[in-house]
């Protein structure tokens, strides 16, 4: 069984079921809590800021929280998932922020604006338009899992000092072959829960809203999709629940580069992670609008 890697703490694999998110303050801490490490330096992971009705009345929204990760690719575009923006009520509103640490803006910005879900998410983000593709979802081959989110590049450079990640080249990742990507340090970032850990009632997720990165290696590779190795005795750690449309890094060339973004894997966190490709036609097809290719 494989899980959406959003904050739905193992429920349903849409972005509706976000809906679930986070009710409370939580612990400050993401990604697996083995061979993790706080990532400050990457200021362009970002985190998926939402607003939302939730009583049925869709004048005035009363949700506000993280959801997914994502990653600047250009001064205006934030790359996620397409299941990060999809199947929302109609009154959703999408906001990216370059914090740190978004759960504690976030709590700060409540008690600053208490019955305030917009106010509470323009404090500590930057609103925007969200574009999912077209063909989300797709097959299992290719669900075309992949989103932008358009936002003023004054705002974000008034707020947050990034470097846009670099994409791959066409075909990078097939180019390199099997062989070749057992020798590539690959590193996945975000701002998802921990594994999962035994308590009253069942496993929890805790965790999240701090963006923190952890060492991964490769498993396998598909069309689409490439599998990477997430366990403990290999020195990894891994990605979780509100990890998803964030970025898996490869050192290619010398240069590290945005090879993959986080969207599935095993239900309790430990195994595996399964990244969709940016190397590949489609999703390239998919970005051209939006930013310029390599």
């Amino acid at each position: 069984m494989t899980a959406v890697r959003t904050t739905t703490v193992a429920t349903a694999l849409t972005a509706a079921a976000c809906a679930a998110v986070l009710a409370t303050a939580i612990p400050s801490a993401a990604i697996n809590s083995y061979n993790a490490t706080p990532a400050p330096e990457r200021t362009e992971v970002g985190a998926l800021v939402a607003t939302w009705d939730n009583d049925g009345d869709p004048s005035t929204p009363d949700r506000v929280d993280w959801v997914c990760s994502g990653t600047m690719i250009d001064a205006d575009t934030f790359l996620t998932a397409a299941h990060c923006t999809t199947d929302w009520p109609e009154n959703v509103k999408f906001y990216v922020s370059l914090d740190q640490d978004v759960q504690a803006g976030l709590d700060k910005a409540a008690a600053q604006h208490p019955g305030d879900p917009s106010a509470v998410a323009r404090a500590v983000a930057v609103g925007g338009t969200a574009h999912s593709h077209p063909a989300y979802p797709g097959p299992a081959t290719d669900t075309h899992d992949i989103s932008v989110v358009q936002v003023p590049a004054s705002a974000m450079k008034a707020r947050w000092s990034f470097t846009p990640a670099a994409l791959p080249a066409a075909g990078a990742l097939s180019a390199l072959g099997p062989q070749g990507l057992n020798d590539t340090s690959f590193v996945v970032a975000g701002y998802g829960t921990q594994e999962a850990r035994r308590g009253p009632g069942g496993h929890t997720h805790p965790g999240g809203g701090v963006r923190l990165k952890a060492p991964v290696t490769f498993n396998a590779l598909n069309d689409a999709w490439i599998r990477l190795s997430m366990t403990a005795p290999q020195g990894n750690g891994g990605a979780c629940y509100g990890d998803s449309g964030g970025p898996n890094f490869a050192t290619l060339n010398g240069k590290r580069t945005l090879v993959a973004t986080t969207i599935t894997g095993d239900t309790p966190c430990y195994a595996t992670n399964v990244v969709y490709r940016l190397d590949t036609p489609g999703a390239r097809s998919f970005l051209a609008p939006f930013t310029q290719l390599p």
